[in-house]
């Protein structure tokens, strides 16, 4: 279970002086429990605590890279906060893209918003590295262009 700030500040010295580059130790503690933060910013927390909290601080998932290249992500390695409370998605979206959601509904491609967001997510996953190269080949058409024009 990862720690609390309050967790980290019983650890703290408790000097306030500021070293850390923040106010308080509070403060500090707060920003190392969410990760904003090394421990080892404050000059005065003794090694075993710096090993004690580093430990324990430790991101629950492994980092993981998954792709190549310039297409590679990295997920992992932090701490996400999820809570019962959520927003609809279709309060995000504009008329227009509301408007071909209930399009895919009435055509019986999907049974509500939700699922018709879902199928253009599909869609966009399927075709997402061709229409990556048609961008980028438009852009050296782009750059081509500017090249062979007037220098500025």
């Amino acid at each position: 279970m990862p720690l609390t700030g309050l967790d980290i500040f019983k650890k703290l010295p408790k000097t306030n002086c500021g070293d850390c580059g923040l106010p308080t130790c509070m403060a500090f503690a707060m920003k190392v429990a969410a990760r904003q933060s090394p421990i080892d910013a404050c000059p005065h927390v003794s090694e075993d605590v710096k090993a004690e909290l580093s430990e324990a601080a430790a991101a629950p998932v492994k980092k993981v890279t998954i792709g190549a290249g310039d297409t590679a992500i990295e997920v992992g390695e932090e701490t996400v906060l999820f809570t019962h409370l959520g927003a609809p998605a279709m309060t995000r979206l504009r008329m227009a893209e509301r408007k071909v959601l209930d399009t895919l509904v009435d055509a019986g491609v999907a049974r509500s918003r939700s699922d018709a967001l879902a199928w253009c997510v599909r869609l966009v996953g399927q075709h997402e590295s061709d229409w990556l190269k048609e961008l980028r080949d438009a852009l050296a058409k782009v750059e081509e262009a500017r090249a062979k024009g007037p220098s500025a």
